[in-house]
């Protein structure tokens, strides 16, 4: 029986890396903002590494300190990853697109384009927008969440019945004869929602994968639902293995009681690696990463911790009265992790460079440290890989291709190369086209 293999994503943003200071890191240009060549050099390196897909997340409008923080979002995800996917081969191309202020033709013509162009490694992060700032910048306010969960039905419905308007062999191109494509196999979808609709069909043939791969990432029942229905990959955010063990298995029954084969989900956790020579290498690094942000960060950790702290003992542990009356807030799942830390002694600037404060698990020390907790929490079935968000891309991306991805691949739970040419092939995703006949009600 061939050993479960671990799947890889890689989280790529703004061009610089996941930490909000990572603009300011040594030898990073500070206009790669703008840079799609630095993009398209990260998304390089990681597929050296051999990561399944790079993912963008997207927030429709300007969100960061910028006086002095980055926006963590690129410029525009889909015109990113048009520019990395003529300059990249095999790993899939993953963008969040709103489901609340996009219109499900757009959705669907600017990702099969995408997958097309990429020869079939294109995939939908289909989620529904829930920042009021983000609806004003389309003249809207936010709906109601129950009405946002009905639209995302809608639009992934009508989405994927265009990408299915073209049978699969209606693109004749036989110059001989002169004809172009059958015209009988492309037909309109006519299909009316109670929120969008679209008569198609789409002007855009099938891709070498059929279709777009549909990602999900949003958390309680609606968003349960809509991934158990519709998604192939979930991104996921966990702090412990027993809560991704529970996540995981939520989508997989989610997947079940849709009518799907559970297997046809993965789950992806997140991490945020601290990679260095040594433990204390790593934490300077980060150390020198949050030298603006350290201080505003010590009164949320002593909310996490059930302490007033303030930024003067930013380079003091806790005092021994402290960690008797420390303990973990029930509030922030981070918590328990920030106590952990802090009991070994570490000062209030160290427990912060730990990530304990960070969106995903951080692992701390050398590129083995990585490598041991994502093996941990994968043959602990709490997820079925990583989306792995690299602290500085400048220098980081290339450090865990090339020190976390031999260890994983020497364990024998990463492969040595691509299996497949499409992110439906890496993603092990049966095939789709057009709408799964198993949603027997195309109007819900």
């Amino acid at each position: 029986m061939t050993k479960r293999q671990m799947i890889l994503g890689m989280h790529l943003g703004n061009g610089y890396g996941s930490q909000t200071s990572a603009w300011r890191a040594p030898n990073v240009d500070p206009a790669n903002y703008a840079s799609f060549d630095a993009q398209v050099r990260y998304a390089q390196a990681a597929e050296r590494g051999k990561f399944a897909f790079l993912f963008l997340p997207d927030f429709p409008g300007l969100e960061a300190d910028v006086d002095h923080e980055a926006p963590s979002m690129t410029l525009e995800p889909m015109m990113t990853l048009a520019a990395i996917a003529r300059a990249t081969e095999r790993i899939g191309l993953v963008a969040t697109g709103s489901t609340s202020f996009n219109e499900p033709f757009n959705i669907a013509r600017q990702f099969k384009a995408l997958d097309v162009m990429s020869h079939g490694r294109a995939g939908w992060n289909a989620v529904t927008s829930s920042d009021p700032a983000a609806a004003a910048n389309f003249g809207q306010t936010l709906a109601s969440r129950p009405h946002r969960y009905q639209r995302a039905h809608e639009t992934i419905q009508i989405a994927q019945a265009l990408w299915g308007s073209w049978q699969q062999d209606a693109w004749i191109k036989d110059q001989k004869s002169g004809h172009f494509a059958d015209p009988g196999k492309i037909q309109p979808i006519n299909m009316q929602g109670e929120h969008v609709a679209s008569r198609g069909p789409l002007p855009i043939p099938p891709s070498e994968q059929g279709q777009p791969v549909i990602f999900s990432a949003g958390g309680g029942g609606n968003g349960l639902e809509l991934a158990g229905r519709y998604a192939n990959g979930v991104i996921g955010a966990t702090f412990t293995i027993d809560d991704a063990r529970k996540q995981r298995q939520a989508y997989r029954d989610a997947a079940r009681r849709a009518g799907r084969n559970p297997d046809e989900i993965k789950f992806f956790a997140g991490v945020m690696p601290a990679i260095g020579k040594s433990k204390r290498a790593a934490l300077d690094r980060r150390v020198q990463l949050g030298e603006l942000t350290a201080a505003s960060r010590v009164a949320y950790l002593g909310s996490m911790l059930n302490l007033h702290l303030d930024a003067h003992q930013l380079d003091d542990p806790l005092t021994a009265q402290q960690l008797v009356a420390a303990s973990p807030s029930p509030f922030d799942p981070r918590s328990p992790r920030a106590l952990e830390v802090a009991r070994e002694g570490w000062t209030i600037r160290d427990i912060l460079a730990h990530g304990v404060i960070d969106y995903h698990p951080t692992p701390v020390g050398e590129a083995s440290v990585t490598a041991d907790h994502m093996q941990e929490w994968f043959e602990a079935s709490a997820c079925d890989g990583f989306w792995v968000s690299i602290d500085v891309n400048e220098d980081g991306v290339d450090t865990f291709v090339d020190e976390v991805v031999p260890l994983l691949q020497d364990r024998g739970i990463y492969h040595h190369d691509y299996d497949g040419t499409t992110l439906r092939d890496h993603l092990d995703a049966p095939a789709q086209y057009g709408l799964d006949p198993r949603l027997t009600d195309p109007t819900t």
